[in-house]
């Protein structure tokens, strides 16, 4: 959750993604209206992802775990599986900045002894998206550094990954920069998303 999964590092991203829209507008992504945490906590699984270095590691199945504290604040344990299938792991808190919405954190995974939870080192966490029934989110960044696409089982079909990929490019990102993560019952490699959904730009799909 530090800026979605892990902690803030500049995303390696794809050489031939930042071609492919125009520039961004220098707006930020616009976030959700409103977020009931209590409804957003639990379990995630990560569909696709602009890759981070702390994350260089993980080959499948990273998964996020947020729960509520008697504070108001979110504990945040993220974890993902390395290529010798030991499983990787990072714990930190989550501050909402934006008690509003709910929708803006600030996340720190430096925890230092009998000083606390270090928030200087915090990174940002924008829940741009929740479905409905909270079963999908995307989650971005104010400079669209990082993006995430978030769902409740491992995998989405096709049709619900053009919808996402299709907001992601209304929010101003490029889903050729999201790197999908394979999951246990999900994708099994990890390619740029629109090569999955077949539209690149986020224009629409001729039948």
């Amino acid at each position: 959750m530090s800026q979605g999964l892990w902690a803030a590092a500049e995303p390696q991203t794809p050489p031939e993604a930042t071609t492919q829209l125009p520039p961004l507008s220098q707006a930020p992504p616009q976030t959700a209206p409103s977020v009931d945490l209590n409804q957003y906590t639990g379990k995630w699984y990560e569909i696709a992802a602009i890759p981070m270095y702390f994350e260089r590691k993980c080959v499948a199945n990273t998964t996020a775990e947020y729960t509520q504290t008697t504070s108001g604040e979110v504990s945040v344990f993220n974890s993902c599986e390395k290529s010798n299938g030991k499983r990787l792991s990072a714990v930190g808190l989550g501050r909402i900045v934006d008690p509003q919405s709910n929708a803006k954190l600030k996340v720190s995974f430096l925890n230092l002894p009998l000083l606390g939870w270090q928030f200087w080192a915090s990174g940002h966490y924008w829940i741009m998206d929740v479905a409905p029934d909270y079963s999908t989110a995307l989650i971005g960044h104010p400079d669209r550094k990082y993006g995430w696409i978030l769902a409740r089982t491992p995998q989405l079909s096709t049709e619900t990954l053009k919808a996402l990929s299709q907001k992601l490019v209304q929010q101003g990102y490029n889903p050729c920069d999201l790197i999908t993560m394979p999951q246990a019952g999900g994708l099994t490699s990890k390619q740029p998303l629109c090569t999955l959904t077949g539209n690149p730009t986020g224009a629409a799909t001729q039948p």
